[in-house]
């Protein structure tokens, strides 16, 4: 972060790196009483609910959609994020969110089907499942490929952004690493997150933004509020397997960012390597993030 940006921060941007650090301490002394009372805080402020992005489990979705929503909300995930629907209608996946007490917390959606007569479909079938988040998770070429290219994408999301909002909407856009490689002097995250409107969220991937060499943290309290859905994925240097909380995310800080500034709703876990079964894995992260007390 250059000095400009560190003069810039505001004083709540501060007063939520004070809540990082006091994160960071509750694993020293009597840091389980700590915990516990900043979790009992965060539950009764209704801080946040935890569910998993279905990529995670893409091949079991395939096989069996009923069959693995049931087994993730056994696991304890409040919501499920798709990157797909797996041939069903809008009344069915809302059936099967329904008969397992989840939400719908988001849904991987091109930015093709955003655009043009594209969006009046895809705002009804949202409307369906009961999401009113549109993130898109990455973005072709021409949408990118320059420091322009990313102010025009930042206007063209603005455009979608005031389109959706009528219908209680928000569309959204998550990082990869290439948006923390520099471009003509300026981080494509900046580019775009500077120019976008507040309606326009942050869908932070902690994982990937640390693949691209950049601590993540600072994003949350450099655009506060906008980190509404996150991604909880785990990096690690020496193991690249590692679940979420085996890793080198300091994920108590993570937290306590999104929860001070973030206006965090949604923590979505994915997990993506082979650690494990699947299904094995996206529970052994729920659990890692228990043992943590986070959730």
């Amino acid at each position: 972060m250059s000095s400009e940006d560190k003069s810039s921060i505001s004083r709540r941007g501060m007063l939520a790196k004070s809540a990082a650090v006091a994160a960071v301490m509750t694993t020293g002394a009597h840091g389980a009483d700590q915990a516990r009372a900043a979790r009992a805080r965060a539950s009764r402020a209704g801080l946040g609910s935890v569910g998993l992005q279905l990529y995670s489990v893409r091949e079991q979705c395939k096989r069996d959609l009923p069959g693995t929503i049931e087994a993730v909300a056994k696991m304890g995930y409040k919501g499920v994020e798709f990157a797909g629907y797996y041939n069903y209608t809008a009344k069915q996946l809302r059936q099967m969110l329904d008969d397992n007490g989840l939400k719908c917390c988001g849904t991987h959606t091109g930015i093709d089907t955003l655009l043009g007569d594209n969006l009046p479909k895809t705002v009804e079938f949202n409307k369906g499942i009961g999401n009113k988040y549109l993130v898109v998770p990455g973005l072709p070429g021409k949408y990118r490929q320059s420091h322009q290219a990313w102010l025009d994408t930042a206007k063209l999301f603005n455009e979608i952004a005031e389109k959706v909002k009528p219908h209680g909407m928000l569309v959204g856009y998550h990082n990869h690493s290439v948006e923390f490689q520099a471009m003509d002097g300026e981080l494509p995250w900046d580019t775009f997150y500077g120019n976008t409107k507040k309606e326009v969220i942050m869908q932070l991937d902690v994982g990937n933004a640390m693949h691209g060499g950049v601590d993540p943290l600072p994003y949350v309290y450099k655009y506060p509020g906008r980190a509404i859905t996150v991604h909880i994925k785990e990096f690690s240097k020496t193991d690249p397997n590692a679940f979420v909380g085996e890793g080198d995310v300091n994920w108590m800080a993570f937290f306590a960012l999104c929860r001070a500034v973030g206006s965090t709703q949604w923590y979505i876990v994915e997990y993506e390597r082979r650690g494990a079964p699947p299904l094995e894995s996206v529970e052994r992260c729920l659990n890692n993030l228990r043992k943590l007390r986070l959730v």
